[in-house]
């Protein structure tokens, strides 16, 4: 402690209880109550650190010199050099020379901050409310031997000034993250019911869809065909050229269901996988659809995609066949690419075209991109459509994170 008169420290006091008022983050506070503090404790370095609710880990405040202490967010508290009195183990620590004292170097302590700042002199005292620590605050000097139990106990009364107020922040931090969680997760689960209806409102559809193809188209065929052998029962002999028209209307019926059923199930995909589904949806839809566009196909995920669950992989699948779809039937493109990756855990597809952009309307009618945006969102993915250059074409893209990849989701 300095050579104050009581009066004089008692009015730095009374001026530190006062800068707390207004002060509602931890911040501003060490920022607010560092020059009151520097009459009574003079320092270099001056951070308050508080422990977080788990009590395993804590953050650190500072004023003047910024070092990795107030950079590391959050800390463990067992790497803290100054675990002991966080720990409740002492009731307080000061070092002449924290340099060489031992008790601030231990195997796994982050105390270079001491030796980057050349801070020696150090003094600490508990953050305690209701007899339980919260945190502690510290004070540091470049000058060897500046401190005594003299600014131990001024330290201690300034602590108490501080600790109350620190409370209520973090009390008030940990009240507005369990509001932000909670609200998070009533978006989200808001968000997969509208998903889910959503996706039975489409799903309704195609199945109404495939029903009006079996019923319009191969129904509406084998009735002909039907029609055909019973006229052909009726004559005495039926020569193979009358039955030529049945064979080749079997065939074409064949084809038609194949078609409806390769849309309604990716064989190919549960069968050779996901880049050999991809590959063999670009070459069927590029060769029906007449156009004359060039594709390409870049697999760098190393087997990972063929590694999610079969619910998440189909649902990728799905919104990858709209994407291709979207790009060769509107986008007007003269190449399409699919670009498969696996990096820092996540999946990721994305479906390039050097077509119109999204500033084609047509383009955009329609519910494919929402039932894409749909199918993302129930597998807890990232999706994102975007234009791939200034000159135009259209990038849709979806990432699968690490913590999604075994969720499963309706995703037919």
């Amino acid at each position: 402690m300095r050579d104050l008169a009581p009066q004089s420290v008692f009015d730095h006091y009374l001026n530190i209880s006062r800068l707390l008022a207004g002060q509602l983050d931890f911040h501003s506070v060490i920022q607010a109550v560092a020059a009151e503090i520097s009459h009574v404790i003079p320092h270099d370095h001056l951070d308050v650190c508080i422990i977080l609710m788990d009590e395993q880990f804590h953050t650190a405040y500072e004023s003047g010199l910024e070092t990795d202490w107030g950079r590391r967010f959050p800390a463990p508290v067992s790497n803290s050099p100054i675990r002991t009195l966080l720990w409740g183990e002492t009731d307080y620590l000061l070092t002449d020379d924290a340099w060489s004292d031992p008790q601030f170097h231990f195997q796994g302590s982050f105390s270079h901050p001491i030796f980057h700042q050349s801070l020696h002199s150090r003094l600490h005292v508990p953050l305690k409310v209701q007899g339980h620590i919260i945190g502690a605050l510290s004070c540091s000097s470049h000058q060897i031997g500046l401190y005594t139990m003299r600014d131990i106990e001024s330290a201690r009364v300034i602590a108490d000034l501080l600790a109350p107020h620190f409370f209520a922040i973090r009390a008030a931090d940990q009240a507005k993250r369990s509001a932000i969680v909670e609200a998070e997760a009533r978006a989200r689960e808001e968000g997969l019911r509208l998903g889910a209806l959503k996706l039975t409102e489409a799903l309704e559809a195609e199945r109404q869809r495939i029903g009006m193809d079996l019923h319009d188209q191969i129904l509406a065929d084998l009735t002909r065909l039907s029609r055909r052998l019973e006229r052909l029962a009726r004559q005495p002999d039926v020569t193979g050229e009358a039955l030529e028209p049945l064979f080749r209307g079997l065939q074409h019926s064949m084809h038609d269901l194949r078609q409806i059923i390769e849309e309604a199930k990716p064989s190919v995909l549960q069968l050779f996988g996901f880049a050999q589904a991809i590959e063999n949806h670009l070459e069927r839809s590029i060769q029906e659809s007449g156009a004359t566009l060039t594709w390409t196909l870049n697999d760098e995920t190393g087997g990972a995609i063929d590694c999610l669950e079969q619910s998440v992989s189909i649902a990728l699948f799905r919104i990858a066949q709209e994407a291709i779809n979207n790009a060769i039937r509107h986008a007007q493109a003269g190449s399409v690419a699919v670009h498969l990756k696996a990096a820092e855990g996540a999946v990721t597809i994305d479906v390039v075209d050097d077509g119109v952009g999204l500033g084609n309307t047509r383009r955009l009618s329609g519910g494919g991109i929402e039932n894409m945006r749909t199918r993302a969102r129930l597998i807890s993915a990232r999706f994102a459509i975007k234009a791939a250059a200034a000159s135009g074409g259209t990038i849709v893209s979806v990432s699968l994170p690490a913590i999604a990849q075994t969720a499963g989701g309706a995703a037919a």
